[in-house]
């Protein structure tokens, strides 16, 4: 399949490189990583039917490149949605696929249905998604979908971390005690939380259920990412 113009990127990898670790490598230049793959024909999803479909979410490079973008400073709404249109829609473009992104709606893209089925999201007992890297803090900005199906890594759990994950943080860490094992999230009184005092530190630091997981203390978010995507949250 012809790849456009992947070559112009720095660093571009070697031709013969798999085209799973080309878009890798895109991703990365942008600030992004792959946060899981599927092939439609092979694990059904909504809205798609054949193909390759690559998962983008933020990495730790993301937030630098984030505020040093035109979106960041214009002031205008949805700096981070439309920055990552931008990002994602060259990406498409350059790659040779599509981009679908996870606002805009109604109606939404099936983001989290095409999650759960790439083998690399989960439903931890609080109910929210859980990623095998980046754990509760999961961030995920658009996706590439290619005609062509091609070679995908398989995913590196066998089952969701938090089968090995004796002490739930998640579930304990909340303040407002919002969230509980097999749901429902209780999203008045985590809202009506914040509205305090008290919740100062998660809208500074960001949720502490989500800080609590294991793997999201390896995430690498920025203090500064957190709190805006707070800020999105509960606007004060």
């Amino acid at each position: 399949m012809p790849l456009m113009t992947l070559t112009d990127l720095p660093d571009a990898p070697a031709w013969d490189t798999p085209f799973y670790t080309r878009i890798e490598a895109a991703a990365a230049q942008a600030g992004l990583a792959v946060y899981g793959a599927l092939h439609p024909r092979r694990q059904p999803v909504k809205a798609l039917a054949g193909g390759t479909l690559v998962l983008l979410g933020t990495d730790q490079a993301f937030w630098p490149r984030f505020t040093a973008s035109p979106e960041y400073s214009d002031g205008r709404p949805d700096p981070v949605d439309r920055w990552s249109q931008r990002v994602i829609g060259s990406l498409a473009e350059t790659l040779g696929g599509g981009a679908h992104y996870p606002f805009g709606g109604p109606p939404y893209t099936p983001f989290i249905n095409w999650a759960l089925a790439t083998g690399r999201f989960f439903t931890s007992p609080s109910q929210m998604m859980v990623h095998d890297q980046a754990g509760l803090m999961i961030s995920l900005r658009g996706a590439l979908h290619f005609e062509p199906e091609f070679d995908i890594p398989p995913p590196p759990l066998a089952e969701s971390p938090c089968h090995s994950c004796r002490s739930r943080p998640c579930l304990t860490a909340c303040p407002a005690a919002a969230l509980a094992d097999g749901g429902p999230y209780d999203l008045a009184a985590c809202h009506d939380y914040l509205d305090t005092s008290a919740g100062a530190g998660c809208m500074t630091g960001g949720c502490l259920a989500r800080r609590a997981c294991p793997l999201s203390r390896t995430a690498g978010r920025a203090a500064d990412q957190t709190a805006h995507h707070m800020r999105h949250f509960h606007p004060q």
